[in-house]
């Protein structure tokens, strides 16, 4: 019973101060309602497992009464699942039902409303296209910030590539290296230009790079061989070179001067526009008896898009009809400023069959290389610049090369293009094994995996692993970039194949003997497009034709085309023959694109043209009557072919004083009572017309056909084919 008490003293101090901490229902002023004694049934319940403690006549006589009466009533339940039971059993009893009341504040639900319908706006993004028109140029030790103003993307997406490259960065102002930008710029799909510093150690003079071009047999390779007193010209197949050569001339001042020559047929521009982009300094050679011609023209521009100037040698000036003057005439007419009418362009006469005037261009080119200045750095990594490659079947990939800045050395890892390698072996042009190529060196390098393209790039990279990487960002990009544009070009055809009439493929597989050949015959072949006729080249390599290239050219119903290489064994020719494919065998550009142009006429379904066959006058009309007079009877025409033939078979034309009459089948066709298919010209016949018999003499008749018209394959005298529809 004493501990009874002291429970039922601490219950009631513990309510008292309870209820003495919440003054705000007395300052309210609020008035007692029924819910207060509810409350009070409630918490009375809720501790009736309390003997002997009425909390009613507690509160009401006590003297927070007033409190109470004021102050709503807050409940605070800690029980177990059954005295939960209980209290909503009681709840129940006294008909209270909370779940109803509407809570306030923040925790009241808020009316749901019904969606509104929107089309939905996507984000604007950039398309492939554009990244892939975007040319972004890098340089070592370029920061994040920087690369990121560049591409137009934000660091953090730049950082998360960096780190999936396996790269880590300190932060977004550490300097990068030039490989791991461009394997970034790349992630992102814009182009790469590498810019590459000049500054160096050591600074020094370097020999002139220096390009022969013109136009074809104006003598560009003989005027080569009289300075290095050497006979290439005898080697070329019909007398026109077809290769991008690269050698040191050493002239008799003791000076070295590196050439390139370039061939000057229409099918090797490509040749010529990589030997301007390499080169110091242009010799535009033109034949004194046949002037300026479009591979001349050419050759122009090239320079002058490369930046580069121009020493023009006069060639041929040994026979009659050579006349120096009206070439100068011709080029200062196309816009080239020479020293004899006041410009800064030199002009020598040459003979390089009499070996005239070879010290005078001598002469020039050292002037010009003088005044222009050539330095180049020797020390560090070296840039080179390939100007051929070619597959050796015991060495492998073969590239020629001339270093712009730097030393190559043997045995360091480099990327080219999108191939990469260890150097094995460095070479010059006469064949000798060296240990490293300074500025303006032609060497031949051995050691790539792989066979890269005329025109690329050799940079030098610090490890292996640098090289795979670099060369696998550098295959992908070439390979979404492929097929982005095999993409649209479906998408063109699509928009287009209403309008376009459907064209007959030709598959062609090229082979060629070095890398800059098989581009040149393939845009060549190129060229050949027409509207009926699309010249498909389904593959190219560089070696002589083999059994897989039969194989290939069966499955996909191609002929196969060998450049510069030696015909195949006798095994494989007999393979083809079997599975009906043709070889074309060829050196001289013009033979080979004059039988695929052939071939192609051939292959082209031609157009239907409606084409006058002949004429017939008429001279004089007859008239049958029919068995039923009132629908009249047929009328004949007699005439008399008076140019091509009459058949029956065709349209006829009925024409008077020029206009047209009517035109319609023919119905018969008779001569000398016979009937016939076809009257010639100069022979008389009876002609009658389906549903006309409005004939008159002196009309004249045309004899309408449909003819297929195929196209021509036309070559111009400068080199150039065509093919015309």
């Amino acid at each position: 019973m004493a501990w009874r008490r002291i429970g039922k003293k601490g219950l009631e101090a513990s309510l008292i101060r309870a209820l003495a901490s919440a003054p705000v229902g007395a300052a309210a002023g609020l008035n007692s309602t029924p819910s207060l004694d509810i409350g009070l049934k409630s918490i009375t319940a809720s501790v009736k497992c309390i003997h002997e403690l009425s909390f009613s006549s507690f509160l009401l006589g006590y003297r927070y009464h007033k409190v109470l009466n004021n102050e709503p009533l807050i409940r605070y339940f800690h029980a177990s699942p059954d005295l939960l039971a209980k209290k909503k059993n009681f709840d129940q009893e006294l008909g209270l039902n909370f779940k109803n009341k509407k809570p306030k504040g923040k925790y009241a639900k808020r009316e749901r409303k019904p969606p509104v319908e929107a089309p939905y706006v996507p984000k604007l993004k950039r398309t492939n296209k554009s990244l892939q028109e975007k040319t972004v140029e890098i340089f070592d030790g370029m920061t994040l910030v920087e690369l990121a103003k560049r591409t137009g993307e934000g660091i953090g997406a730049l950082l998360d590539i960096l780190i999936n490259l396996g790269e880590s960065t300190v932060s977004e102002f550490q300097p990068l290296s030039i490989d791991i930008a461009e394997l970034i710029t790349m992630e992102v799909g814009a182009s790469v230009k590498r810019i590459h510093a000049s500054e160096g150690k050591e600074i020094l003079l370097r020999p002139p790079v220096v390009t022969v071009m013109g136009h074809v047999d104006h003598g560009k390779t003989s005027l080569l061989d009289a300075l290095r007193q050497t006979s290439v010209a005898a080697n070329e197949a019909g007398g026109i070179t077809q290769h991008l050569g690269a050698f040191v001339v050493v002239m008799q001042s003791g000076a070295s001067i590196t050439f390139l020559d370039t061939p000057g047929h229409a099918a090797f521009s490509a040749m010529r526009a990589r030997g301007a982009a390499v080169t110091d300094i242009v010799v535009l050679v033109v034949a004194a008896d046949d002037g300026v011609m479009p591979q001349t023209l050419e050759a122009i521009s090239h320079a002058k898009a490369a930046n580069v100037p121009i020493v023009v040698a006069v060639n041929k000036c040994d026979k009659p009809a050579a006349n120096a003057e009206r070439v100068k005439l011709q080029l200062a007419s196309e816009g080239l400023l020479l020293e004899d009418m006041g410009g800064d362009i030199q002009v020598v006469e040459v003979s390089a069959l009499k070996k005239t005037g070879l010290d005078n261009l001598e002469e020039a080119l050292l002037l010009q290389a003088e005044v222009m200045n050539l330095k180049a750095r020797f020390d560090g990594p070296a840039q080179a610049y390939v100007v051929e490659a070619r597959l050796d079947k015991g060495r492998g990939p073969l590239v020629t090369a001339i270093v712009k800045a730097g030393t190559l050395v043997c045995g360091q890892h480099v990327v080219v293009g999108s191939e990469w390698g260890r150097i094995r072996a460095i070479r010059d042009v006469a064949g000798i094994l060296e240990e490293q190529a300074t500025p303006a060196m032609p060497v031949e390098i051995e050691g790539l995996k792989g066979l890269p393209m005329a025109g690329d790039d050799i940079i030098v990279v610090q490890s292996e692993e640098r090289a795979k990487m670099l060369s696998a960002g550098r295959k992908n990009k070439s390979e979404k970039d492929r097929l982005l544009k095999m993409t649209e070009g479906r998408a063109e055809e699509l928009e287009q194949s209403e309008e376009v009439p459907q064209r007959v493929e030709m598959p062609i597989i090229v082979k060629a003997d070095v890398q800059g050949t098989v581009q040149a015959v393939t845009d060549a072949l190129r060229t050949l497009n027409s509207p009926q006729v699309y010249v498909n080249v389904v593959h190219v390599g560089v070696g002589p034709i083999s059994q897989s290239d039969v194989d290939l050219a069966q499955a996909c119903d191609a002929c196969i085309v060998g450049f510069n290489v030696k015909k195949p064994a006798s095994s494989i020719s007999m393979s083809a023959i079997q599975a009906s494919i043709k070889i074309l065998v060829h050196r001289v550009i013009y033979h080979l694109l004059e039988e695929i142009g052939n071939m192609i006429v051939e292959k082209a379904p031609g157009t239907f043209e409606i084409q006058v066959a002949g004429e017939a006058e008429v001279l004089n009309l007859f008239e049958i009557l029919g068995k039923n007079k009132e629908r009249g009877g047929v009328k004949i025409a007699g005439c008399r072919v008076i140019d091509g033939y009459v058949s029956k078979s065709a349209t006829m034309k009925l024409l008077r004083s020029g206009e047209v009459v009517f035109e319609g089948p023919c119905k018969s066709l008779k001569q000398e009572k016979h009937d016939v298919e076809k009257v010639e010209k100069g022979n008389e016949c009876g002609l009658v017309l389906c549903d006309c018999n409005d004939l008159q003499i002196g009309d004249v008749i045309q004899c309408l056909e449909q003819v297929i018209r195929k196209p021509k394959f036309i070559s111009s005298e400068s080199g150039a084919v065509r093919i015309e529809c």
